[in-house]
């Protein structure tokens, strides 16, 4: 039992992955068991799926996606090291297929697994626009920042047909409450002018992840995101019109990207960001051993060296330590080392602070015409 009486959650099936090799377009290449089902199946097992073991490439996972009838839009944490209270995920999942995402645990909520799963099942909320007028509408709401996303992209490639993010985004605006963004996704520049509209209120700021510039690794790291060139173009595309944006160099891999971070700096700052953040690796419950296998897969050569530089930004022992503040920046020499680069690069680049967002615009469309 954990401290306050509550239960420590294990795997029931301790199992190793049954791929042999990746599958072209995913980050992950099986499905691990979710933590809370006591039966499981691996759908890329080629003892279940009647595919022949011999072929070179495995059948592709289509991607399908289902109605989330949730009844409210706006998900609070009180996590201290996150910046924000308030969040929005028009989706659950993300098609992007980043390995390395923290986020893929949660869909063990939803029945479904941590690995594939995650990046071809995707939840979607039609509702979200209206929820989020109506939620937005109430005196109960404070006006504070709205981050979208919290455990998902808002850009993630569906966005491009659905466009739930598109009409978040218009009542966002509507009300003029301030929004951050983080996506991989150049499509945000789609959005320029409700986000230029946001901007002339203080109240928009657009973080690009940037993790690499190198389109092999992203290929293989972030299968279906942005490549880098087209997220510094975005980069561009946002400074251009005004709009605050900066970028996250997210997560940071030691043993395989850490070595870019001037680099990567360099590049946004010269594309026209004007600030940057950093987060070290995190490997929560099923994502360790997806990370694990991924590196068999793609660098079998780095594996031992990387995990254990990871350990060592861990105390030594582990993969991931959840503990506030620690779990995104880590300790020891190698946590150091980055966190002095990082810091250096963007010296260097002349990045400046985050800007700070202003509620001072905000307005209820409703109560104004009361007042007419």
């Amino acid at each position: 039992m954990r401290p306050g009486g509550k239960k420590k959650l294990k795997p029931v099936v301790n199992e190793t992955p049954q791929s042999r090799e990746p599958i072209h377009g995913r980050g992950a290449s099986w499905s691990p068991a979710n933590r809370f089902e006591k039966l499981h199946v691996d759908l890329t097992d080629v003892d279940v799926v009647d595919t022949d073991p011999d072929q070179e490439e495995k059948p592709r996972r289509a991607t399908q996606y289902f109605r989330d009838d949730t009844k409210t839009i706006i998900a609070r944490n009180q996590s201290p090291d996150v910046g924000f209270e308030a969040s929005i995920n028009p989706y659950r999942g993300c098609e992007h297929g980043c390995i390395y995402c923290f986020a893929r645990p949660t869909h063990e909520y939803l029945g479904f697994s941590a690995g594939l799963d995650f990046e071809s099942r995707i939840m979607v909320k039609p509702d979200a626009p209206r929820l989020l007028e109506a939620e937005l509408s109430s005196p109960k709401w404070k006006p504070q920042l709205l981050m979208m996303s919290g455990v998902t992209d808002c850009y993630q490639p569906v966005e491009r047909k659905l466009r739930i993010t598109r009409s978040c985004l218009e009542v966002i605006a509507k009300f003029r409450n301030p929004v951050g963004i983080l996506t991989k996704n150049r499509l945000v520049t789609r959005d320029i002018d409700i986000l230029s509209e946001l901007a002339r209120h203080n109240a928009v700021v657009v973080n690009l992840s940037v993790t690499t510039l190198d389109p092999k690794l992203q290929r293989i790291l972030e299968p279906r995101t942005s490549p880098p060139a087209a997220r510094l173009d975005a980069v561009a595309q946002l400074r251009a019109a005004n709009i605050p944006v900066g970028v996250m160099v997210a997560p940071v891999i030691p043993g395989i990207n850490d070595h870019e971070i001037p680099a990567i700096v360099s590049a946004c700052a010269k594309a026209g960001a004007q600030f940057a953040g950093h987060v070290l690796l995190r490997l929560p419950w099923a994502v360790a051993p997806l990370f694990e296998h991924w590196l068999d897969e793609h660098f079998p050569e780095r594996k031992a060296k990387v995990l254990e530089r990871v350990r060592a930004t861990r105390g030594g022992e582990k993969l991931y330590d959840s503990r506030w503040r620690k779990r995104q920046t880590g300790e020891g020499i190698f946590a150091e080392q980055i966190a002095t680069m990082f810091e250096v690069s963007c010296r260097r680049a002349r990045l400046g602070e985050r800007p700070k967002l202003s509620i001072a615009a905000f307005q209820r469309p409703t109560e104004q015409l009361k007042l007419l």
